[in-house]
């Protein structure tokens, strides 16, 4: 049977030997899972997406990052785009008006309403419109913007696939409007991610006090995350880098 090498902390390394998991059964489960999402990924973002739902194979994507992708695909429809482009992710996430990735693109001082507006203008410069286009596929940077959403998952540790997971995608994607757009506003990777676990991390705690509760609730507590738990979480990320050296991104 092929050999992987997987690499872990000393500390890490201590814990699994005291407590004896059985590490070759846990890392094949969770790289079956991983392939498996990388695998719907990409027949989705390779395949046609003229049927009625294009997202249907993607049962790790939220049902907020799922609507996302559908509004991308009808506005790549509606400009008479060649194909559903990063921008259109971008578009896309931004209508749909809800999600955690709008938080955080607030919490890292970045106004959604201005990085529509930029992208509006970025996209319009940038307008490959031939004659008859269905945008029926998906272009090379948001292919690509995608597959880098479901690694960012992945990487940090989550089983779902959610709107903040691409926003870190189309920011983590070199070529594509949607991230020249984010990253001329002055929008980091490293940052993005950190300010995406600080907001997970809030979250959870924050709900785990409060109980489920209804929509509305979820985005006050969402809200207090920004206000009152982001700048301690960040500040001790900070703390942590310092000590332990550049981190790459």
């Amino acid at each position: 049977m092929p050999k992987i090498n997987v690499y872990v902390s000393d500390e890490l390394a201590e814990s699994v030997k005291a407590t004896g998991v059985p590490v070759s059964a846990i890392c094949q489960r969770a790289l079956e899972q991983s392939v498996r999402r990388m695998a719907a990924i990409r027949a989705t973002v390779l395949g046609d997406l003229e049927s009625d739902d294009p997202t249907t194979e993607l049962s790790q994507f939220t049902e907020r990052t799922r609507a996302v992708i559908r509004l991308a695909i009808e506005k790549a429809r509606a400009d008479d785009a060649a194909s559903v482009g990063s921008e259109h992710l971008l578009y896309g996430m931004l209508a749909e008006g809800g999600n955690l990735a709008l938080h955080v693109l607030r919490a890292v001082d970045a106004d959604p309403a201005q990085v529509e507006r930029v992208l509006t203008r970025a996209a319009a410069a940038s307008a490959d419109r031939p004659e008859n286009a269905t945008a029926t596929q998906f272009s090379g940077p948001a292919a690509s913007a995608l597959e880098l959403t479901v690694t960012e998952a992945i990487t940090l540790g989550h089983n779902y696939v959610g709107c903040e997971h691409l926003l870190l995608g189309l920011l983590g994607e070199p070529e594509g409007t949607a991230g020249n757009v984010l990253r001329e506003l002055g929008i980091e990777l490293r940052s993005t991610r950190r300010a995406v676990v600080a907001a997970l991390s809030g979250y959870t705690h924050l709900r785990a006090q409060a109980g489920a509760g209804t929509p509305a609730d979820a985005a006050t507590m969402i809200s207090t995350i920004v206000r009152q738990e982001m700048g301690p979480v960040l500040a001790r990320i900070e703390r942590l880098e310092r000590q332990s050296g550049p981190v790459a991104e």
